[in-house]
């Protein structure tokens, strides 16, 4: 598995934390408050709370999860023993 380098490192994990913030955050708020009036400003203060989260959150667990993948990957094709 190609490691992204340079500033695709930062990129992808971000666009990443984006499209999943927005659309848990979307989610959970309707989940929470229902389709009310003030949906649409409760979803982006939301939002605007889980974005930044989640980018810290992909940019850190970015190389353990690429590890991990790697690791379950191998076994699966029974390159290594089990993990």
């Amino acid at each position: 598995m190609a490691a992204l380098s340079g500033k695709a490192r930062f990129i992808f994990p971000t666009f990443m934390a984006l499209i999943m913030s927005f659309i848990m955050s979307a989610i959970i708020t309707a989940m929470n408050i229902g389709f009310v009036a003030h949906y649409f400003t409760s979803w982006m203060l939301a939002w605007a709370v889980a974005f930044p989260c989640a980018t810290f959150a992909a940019l850190v667990a970015q190389a353990p999860a690429r590890r991990a993948t790697q690791i379950i990957c191998d076994w699966l094709d029974g390159r290594t023993a089990a993990p």
